[in-house]
């Protein structure tokens, strides 16, 4: 469908239950009540009464919302009960998703910078520009002989676009990572990705929050990374405004991601700067696992985090988060008051000597 775009999401109105809404200019309306109008053009909406529910069917959904906007746009829909969105609460727009999955170390220049930055005694000796250059090597190699790196996060983590953002007193370097959220319409399994795009329903703004300090496990280094502990607290992902269907956004690729911190911008990239694209992403985790209608896959960050200036969430700070066409999500950052308040995680390993 050319032409302006609409959204989905899924809001609240007063103390009422969650509901699905189209989105158009500011003004919202929930779907459940365009099913009389998509009966008379000719179509069915299935399960409308939330995004997800529509997610299960999108290959009948969509057309059928697309035809509704149409005749809405065109005075042909009569009085529907549209209501500003400034008087709704906004929640995540799929609300909430059954699996997540994250890429990790998937930007060029990101990980160029940390190759450069944390060196290794392969690099001993070489100058700063000799370490770019060979760092931009193996990231093009990467590109093309490599595979990404996936890991899950629960569902349990996401908020919505302008909730608070409740920092754990005992993490000390909550960090941002701004990402391109890919939405799935369809059940998807050893999927080429020649053919992965036509599996998306949609695009979201994620921002997949990380406690720093609890990534690596000094008492089982042998283990590796530590996900459960330092990407799944309440409040890590939040998710929105909007669910952007993959019509009206022709190039995943070609998008701009933004996050400002305090009104300071700190990320800012195009996903053209992605190792592995937004196909490719879907074809190697489909190839593991089963993709089902409403997963979100979170697609990696760009340059900008936290670690990178030497500076984390703190009690007041106020993140916006934007990515062209998407929207932006405001997160306003407190601190979690916990009784008997905890003191930041000691393992074994530094509490011997």
């Amino acid at each position: 469908m050319s032409g302006q775009p609409f959204y989905l999401g899924t809001f609240r109105a007063g103390g009422g239950p969650p509901f699905a809404g189209l989105v158009l200019e500011g003004q919202v309306v929930a779907v459940a009540a365009l099913a009389p109008l998509c009966h008379r053009l000719g179509f069915e909406l299935f399960q409308p009464e939330s995004v997800l529910g529509l997610l299960d069917d999108w290959g009948r959904n969509y057309p059928a919302l697309e035809r509704a906007v149409e005749a809405i746009r065109a005075g042909e829909a009569g009085g529907l009960p549209f209501i500003a969105e400034a008087q709704l609460q906004t929640l995540p727009p799929v609300y909430l998703p059954r699996q997540i999955f994250c890429s990790g170390a998937n930007y060029k220049k990101h990980v160029v910078d940390l190759i450069v930055a944390q060196g290794g005694p392969h690099l001993a000796g070489k100058s700063e520009a000799e370490r770019r250059e060979w760092g931009q090597r193996r990231m093009d190699e990467r590109a093309r002989w490599g595979k990404p790196f996936v890991f899950t996060k629960l569902p349990t983590s996401v908020i919505g676009p302008y909730d608070t953002l409740w920092l754990p007193p005992e993490v000390q370097q909550a960090d941002w990572e701004l990402e391109l959220g890919v939405v799935m319409g369809r059940p998807a399994r050893r999927v080429r990705r020649e053919e992965a795009l036509d599996y998306v329903a949609g695009y979201v703004v994620v921002n997949d929050i990380t406690a720093r300090e609890l990534v690596y496990r000094p008492d089982i280094p042998e283990m590796g990374m530590d996900w459960l502990a330092s990407k799944n607290a309440p409040g890590f992902l939040p998710m929105g405004p909007y669910l952007t269907p993959a019509a009206f956004v022709p190039d995943p690729q070609n998008l701009t991601v933004t996050l400002r911190l305090n009104g300071q911008v700190m990320q800012h990239e195009s996903t053209a700067d992605m190792i592995f694209g937004v196909a490719r992403l879907i074809e190697f985790i489909s190839a593991h696992v089963q993709l089902l209608p409403g997963d979100l896959i979170c697609t990696g960050s760009p340059a900008g985090n936290g670690m990178h200036y030497g500076r984390f969430l703190q009690e007041g700070d106020l993140m916006e988060g934007s990515i062209t066409g998407l929207g932006t999500q405001r997160i306003l950052c407190r601190l979690e008051e916990v009784p008997g308040r905890p003191e930041p995680t000691k393992y074994a390993s530094e509490e011997v000597g």
